[in-house]
C-alpha cells in the first residue's frame, strides 16, 4: 500500500520523552522467507498498522520517515533479509500519521530494548529543484473543492492538494532514495505523473514505450527535476537492539 504522511515524523528519541503506545499490538519474528515473498514495510489503514517480512531497519525507516538504509546505522543483522518480523498494531481510526509513527517507535523500543541516538553524516540524496523549462504545477485555488486523496498504480500517480514537502515524500517512496525539497515553492498543488517503470522499459506495450522514465516525467510533466547531491543528512544510530524481541 502506498502511504503518504507529510508531517515530519518523530520529534524525540526514546530517551527524551515517553512516547504514545498502541492499545493492541502484535510483533513476532517471521520465518526466514524463501523464493518470492511479499514485503510490507509499513502500511496504515483506518488506524491499523501492518508490517510483513520487514527487517528492523525497515521498521525504523517507517517510524522515522526515512527512505534509505544508509540513514539507519547499527548491528548488521537489522538489515538481513533472513531476520524479519510481522507486526499488527491498532490505534483509533482518526489517529494522525505522525502519532502512528511515534507509536511504532515506542513499540520497537519496548520489544527490542532499543537505544538510539542521532547524528549528521555526509550522504547522497536527490534534490528536488525547478527545471529550466519552467514550473508546470497545477496550484490549488482558494475555495476549490478538494478531490479524492491519492490514486496510485504502476507507472502512474495522482496526488491532490499537496505541498512540495509532501511531494518529496511521494518521490522518496517511488525512487527509494532520500528526496529533499529545494524548490522554494510554497502552496498546495494537484500532481499527476505518468511514466514507464524501470522493470517494464524495453519490453512493454507500445503505450509503455511512449511513456517516459520517472525522472523524465518529473521534468516534462511538472517542470521539476531530481538532481543527485551530497550533504549532511540525519542518521539514526542504533547503539543497542535485542535480536530476539520480547513476546507479545
Amino acid at each position: 500500500m502506498f502511504a503518504l504522511i507529510e508531517s515530519r515524523a518523530v520529534a524525540q528519541s526514546p530517551a527524551e520523552a515517553p512516547l504514545p503506545s498502541f492499545d493492541v499490538a502484535s510483533l513476532k519474528a517471521a520465518p526466514p522467507p524463501s523464493g518470492g515473498y511479499r514485503i510490507d514495510m509499513g502500511s496504515v489503514e483506518h488506524g491499523t498498522v501492518t508490517f510483513e517480512n520487514a527487517t528492523l531497519s525497515q521498521c525504523l525507516r517507517f517510524a522515522f520517515r526515512i527512505y534509505t538504509d544508509d540513514q539507519i546505522a547499527g548491528p548488521d543483522w537489522m538489515k538481513q533479509r533472513d531476520i524479519v518480523f510481522n507486526i499488527t498494531a491498532k490505534a483509533p481510526p482518526e489517529t494522525p500519521g505522525a502519532q502512528i509513527r511515534l507509536m511504532v517507535l515506542q513499540l520497537l523500543t519496548e520489544r527490542f530494548h532499543l537505544k538510539i541516538h542521532r547524528e549528521q553524516r555526509e550522504l547522497s540524496y536527490l534534490a528536488l529543484l525547478p527545471d529550466k523549462s519552467g514550473i508546470k504545477l497545477q496550484e490549488v485555488k482558494e475555495g476549490e473543492e478538494p478531490k479524492g486523496g491519492i490514486q496510485f498504480r504502476a507507472g502512474a500517480i495522482e496526488l491532490h492538494r499537496i505541498s512540495m514537502t509532501a511531494l518529496t515524500v511521494a518521490l522518496s517512496n517511488l525512487t527509494g532514495e532520500a528526496v529533499l525539497d529545494k524548490t522554494g515553492i510554497k502552496g498546495n498543488y494537484n500532481v499527476k505523473l505518468e511514466w514507464t517503470p524501470d522493470d517494464r522499459r524495453g519490453r512493454g506495450s507500445a503505450s509503455d514505450a511512449e511513456a517516459p522514465s520517472l525522472f523524465t516525467a518529473i521534468r516534462e510533466q511538472l517542470g521539476l527535476m531530481l538532481k543527485s547531491q551530497k550533504g549532511p543528512l540525519e542518521v539514526i544510530v542504533v547503539d543497542h537492539a535485542e535480536k530476539t524481541p520480547l513476546d507479545n
